[in-house]
């Protein structure tokens, strides 16, 4: 309510207006409720907590209706609407007391439960003890860095650094991001983020130990924005070259890479990039392993040289660095920036908003899923300050900080923590680019001189700001931040407008953004302008405020400069800042400041010592800390040498040094399949046998042949063979194989001319096709699977008979249930190159040297997925929430879920589901892992009658781009083939470079049963109006359709 200045008016109007009502001719409805009193209940029911905006447009129209009649009917109706807003405040009051006793419950339920699985005396954990960190649980802490405690250390482990050649990739997805002249404050999207990930960037390029920064942000085309930002790549140069490595390379440095992806030739908003991260994956995938192997080229001797560490920035950033990192099996680190379950509390409280509405605005749901794999697939999530992760990150299902403190006691005693794992969270402040800054040294107590006749003329944006004062010379209060509600620059102007003394000794500057004309402004930021404006024609402040409309990013640290000149205060009131990067840049230019209270500029304020904290709703607590530090010149110079003094602390070489130390702890990872030197040409088309002999090198220790398809299936048949003895079948079944290879070179020839069997001496034949078919079809065979691939089959019969063109059955099934499905549709295992099996929990090849056993696994692909996952302690959580889940009929409770442990796999956990309808949604069941720390992608599929567990980076659309690693199988040369719904991954099938059919009238029954209760609107993810994304145009859909629809979309030329 602070800053509504109509209220005491309103409530006059109300006391001047109530006599006058004829009773007789009085609302119905006041008399009703007898001897209601609207300005009493207007006072303790309402004036806490709304914003009143509509209210107070319909005060104004009150007010100028001449009729009494009318103005009485007017109040009236604002009355009650003033009864509906309390009303609806107590009911969203009530819902977010039942939301968080139900959160603690659930956190509490799950805490004890995993506290029972560990069951080990916890003590020390419980006792909160500090103990040292590890990036990854269950882990030994030898050959861990130890702490740096001090700046000797620090110094003498840079020093070891510079032997190392690190790459690491940093994602910033939404905004315009470039190297310099950044249009910071354009919009909401290009503000503090874009500047502290390209600074970030340019300093880690600096540092001893990095070779390489890549910055991976979006590529925009687009008419509306400069033709800088659709530049390919961009470098940014250092900003001193003091600590650079004495050897560069000619790829070495930190550069923007702008990754193309979602609308062509057009500037989006964040919310509407979702459904197009898959697409930026797919290209920064390209991306990476190119440059990987051009780094190797350079300085790795010919092998690639993977990223240290994918950094996410932002929700949307953090989802894509998690399906990188799941991709490349590198460690991922992430930056929130700001949170969304913080922001969905927030408009919750401000009740003018439902939560759909907010869901549709802000997409909200979508990027706290993406916060929480973000979580999930971490090593280690780096904040600004401690209050992001005590009152930020707590909010999220999977972060627990008791629960944390838990298992590093654990990890400290090197006791096992059940499969169950927790991010590091790490307070590492932002850095600042100090050596530009040159602070005012001028005598303090002396009068400020401007140089008028100086030879070096004042910067313009000094004349663009001084213009507005009537008495240039007295102290500058300046706020720099864009028009929105919550950075609080109305109470701002308000507390000035009120303070006669501070009126008196300072001017007030608003540095808000960039702005050519209000109404082309987004509305919520040009109602804040609009108030700012009324507010100074009300305090009569001409002459006092200034509020240009232009500055550049180049101007900022200038506006500091004449702050500080003339001994002014800067100001942050917002009402909550997750960091407060202003605030440094102004102490490092000799500012004092005022901040508030809430959030980043507590841990600031500790180190710099430098201001006063204020509540950001109290304007007279504003107004006197502002006159405080002008008044008091003593006080102003203390605040100001001590900021100078202690800035260091948050420059970026200090930022770097943290940021380095703690990525050298995270466990390395990297793709783990083995390489020969000269096996660097994948994609080649050569037919020759070297090939197809180099191959069987690579997988004859990476590849296991599946002699009785499934581990379980060998259980049925007595317990399974010897070790040795299948050592033996697999060491005869290669030797066999290589025979048949030597045999191939003289039928090479034949591939080509179109004798599609003659290519068994090729493995895998998927490296060396033109197109790859990826069928997905969700539904059993004799509902739609066995006619799609049919139907698919015929549609390019020509070119599966050259060769030309290979398939791959992407499936909740596993291979026992694939070998049956191929055997009853009499088809060949050989008609694949490969079976995505449960749900992206295994992957297999077929082979052509034997028809009794024709399935390949490709272990390697398990250690590719392995990440984090749970193990045995995961089961047994399954098995217990799988109990839990009962259907009650009168006395009687029948289990719903059962463990299907014939199906089940090393990394899929299987469960059987009795009747569908009883089972919690899918996002039910991954709260309760998350909840436990057990880091897992839960999988509905088969109508809702089967339930799949995989680990948390695994997925049908991951196994497609680790083929893409691995084989070289071209993404954009690939076509999936869908229903028109399935399983609960289906939309992760959709997205991406690769063309998507979707097959009408296929898998249209698990649509409500699946996709009814998601967290989000599959809309929000996927984009249908997507040229890569086609339907056919009838549910009798023929093969000649089919291949008449591919070619008109280009997937095959006509």
């Amino acid at each position: 309510m602070a800053g509504n200045d109509w209220i005491n008016s309103y409530l006059e109007a109300i006391l001047d207006v109530g006599p006058g009502i004829d009773e007789a001719k009085g609302s119905l409805l006041l008399r009703e409720r007898g001897r209601f009193s609207p300005t009493r209940y207007f006072v303790e029911e309402v004036v806490s907590g709304f914003d009143e905006t509509d209210l107070h447009r319909s005060w104004i129209r009150a007010q100028a209706t001449r009729s009494p009649q009318e103005r009485n009917t007017r109040l009236e109706n604002m009355c009650w609407r003033i009864w509906n807003l309390a009303r609806q405040k107590k009911q969203l009051e009530n819902e977010e007391a039942q939301r968080m006793a139900k959160r603690r419950l659930e956190r509490e339920r799950g805490r004890r439960e995993a506290v029972a699985d560990m069951s080990e005396d916890l003590s020390e954990g419980e006792k909160g003890d500090i103990v040292v960190d590890h990036s990854h649980h269950g882990e030994s802490n030898r050959g861990r860095l130890p702490r740096i405690n001090s700046v000797d250390t620090m110094e003498a482990w840079m020093n070891q650094q510079k032997g190392k050649k690190l790459y690491i990739v940093l994602i910033s997805l939404h905004g315009l991001i470039r190297g310099e002249n950044m249009e910071l404050g354009r919009d909401s999207d290009t503000g503090g983020q874009v500047k502290y990930v390209v600074e970030l960037a340019r300093a880690l390029g600096s540092m001893p130990g990095v070779y390489r920064v890549d910055l991976l942000t979006r590529q925009v085309s687009s008419p509306e924005v400069d033709w800088s930002y659709g530049e390919p790549t961009e470098m940014l140069p250092p900003r001193n070259s003091e600590n650079m490595m004495d050897e560069m390379g000619e790829s070495s440095g930190s550069y923007i890479v702008r990754i193309p992806f979602g609308p062509k030739d057009k500037y989006v908003a964040k919310e509407l990039l979702w459904p197009h991260i898959p697409e930026f994956v797919d290209g920064a995938l390209g991306h990476i392993i190119q440059m990987s192997k051009v780094l190797g080229e350079q300085i790795g001797n010919g092998h690639p040289i993977w990223p240290a560490a994918i950094h996410g920035h932002y929700a949307d950033a953090g989802d894509s660095a998690a399906l990188l990192s799941g991709a490349l099996n590198v460690p991922m680190l992430f930056t929130g920036h700001s949170l969304g379950r913080d922001k969905l509390e927030q408009l919750l409280r401000q009740g003018r908003l439902s939560r759909d509405e907010i869901n549709s605005t802000y997409k909200i749901m979508r990027r706290i899923e993406a916060e929480e794999l973000s979580l999930d697939a971490s090593e280690m999530v780096i904040t600004s300050t401690r209050q992001e992760i005590e009152e930020q990150w707590r909010l999220y299902d999977g972060f627990d900080p008791i629960l944390e403190r838990k298992l590093r006691a654990r990890i400290k005693r090197n006791v096992s923590c059940y499969g169950r794992f927790m991010p590091r969270m790490m307070v590492i402040p932002p850095g600042m680019e100090f050596h530009h800054i040159v602070p005012h040294d001028g005598d303090l107590d002396a009068e400020p001189e401007f140089n008028e006749d100086s030879k070096s003329p004042d910067p313009h944006i000094w004349t663009e700001i001084m213009r507005f004062f009537s008495n240039p010379r007295k102290p500058m209060i300046l706020a720099l931040a864009r028009p929105d509600p919550k950075k609080n620059l109305t109470t701002l102007v308000k507390a000035f407008g009120e303070c006669k003394p501070l009126r008196e000794l300072a001017n007030l500057t608003l540095i808000m953004g960039n702005r050519d004309n209000i109404d082309e402004m987004s509305g919520t930021n040009a109602s804040v302008l609009l108030s700012i404006l009324k507010m100074i024609d009300k305090y009569d402040l001409y002459g006092l405020v200034a509020y240009p409309k232009h500055h550049k990013q180049s101007d900022v640290p200038d506006i500091y400069r004449l702050a500080a000149k003339t001994k002014g205060v800067f100001i942050n009131p917002a009402f909550i800042e997750p960091f407060g990067l202003t605030l440094i840049e102004a102490a490092a230019h000799g500012l004092p400041i005022v901040a508030t209270k809430n959030g980043g500029p507590v841990d600031i304020h500790r180190v710099l010592d430098n201001g006063i904290l204020v509540d950001p709703h109290n304007q007279e607590s504003i107004a006197d800390a502002l006159l405080k530090l002008v008044a008091e010149k003593h006080l102003w110079a203390k605040c100001r040498a001590n900021g100078l003094k202690n800035i260091h602390l948050f420059s970026w070489p200090e930022h770097c040094k943290s940021y380095l130390s703690k990525l050298a702890s995270c466990k390395p990872r990297q793709p783990r399949w083995l390489r020969n030197e000269e096996d660097d040409d994948e994609n080649s088309e050569s037919d020759s046998p070297s090939d197809s002999l180099r191959d069987i090198q690579d997988i004859s220790l990476n590849l296991k042949f599946s002699f009785d398809g499934d581990k379980n299936e060998s259980r049925e048949k007595g317990g399974g063979s010897h070790p040795d003895d299948r050592a033996s079948k697999i060491e005869n079944a290669v030797l066999e194989w290589s025979k048949g290879v030597a045999k191939g070179p003289q039928r090479s020839m034949s591939i080509e001319k179109g004798e599609h069997n003659s290519n068994a001496g090729k493995f895998p034949a998927l490296r060396r096709r033109k197109i790859m078919f990826v069928i997905a079809v969700d539904c059993k065979p004799s509902a739609g699977l066995s006619e799609s691939v049919r139907k698919v089959f015929a549609a390019v019969e020509n070119e599966r008979a050259e060769g030309s063109v290979g398939f791959i059955l992407a499936t909740s099934f596993n291979i026992s249930e694939i070998r049956h499905f191929l055997v009853s549709e009499k088809l060949n295992p050989t008609d694949f190159d490969a079976f995505i099996c449960n749900s992206g929990g295994d992957l297999y090849y077929s082979s052509h040297h034997s028809e009794d056993n024709p399935f390949v696994v490709d272990l390697y692909y398990h250690s590719q997925i392995e990440y984090r996952w749970g193990g045995e302690g995961l089961r047994k959580t399954l098995v217990r929430w799988a109990a839990s889940i009962t259907d009650k009929k009168g006395e009687k409770e029948e289990h719903v879920i059962i463990e299907d442990e014939e199906t089940s796999a090393d990394y899929c956990y299987s469960f059987k589901v009795q009747k569908p309808n009883v089972v919690p949604p899918v996002k039910e069941a991954r709260k309760v892992m998350r909840i436990q720390a057990l880091r897992c992608h839960v999988v509905y599929c088969q109508n809702g009658n089967k339930i799949n567990v995989i680990p948390v980076l695994a997925s049908r659309a991951q196994a497609l781009r680790y083929l893409y690693l691995r084989w070289g199988m071209e993404l954009s040369k690939t076509v999936v083939v869908v229903g028109e719904s399935g399983d609960t991954d289906y939309e992760e099938m959709l997205g991406g470079v690769h063309k998507t059919v979707v097959l009408s009238g296929v898998c249209t029954t698990a649509t409500n049963l699946l996709h009814a209760n998601r967290s989000y609107p599959l809309a929000d993810v996927v984009c249908f109006d997507d040229l890569n994304i086609f339907k056919t145009h009838n549910e009798e859909c023929s093969s000649t359709d089919l291949r008449a629809l591919l070619e008109e979309h280009g997937a095959f030329k006509a």
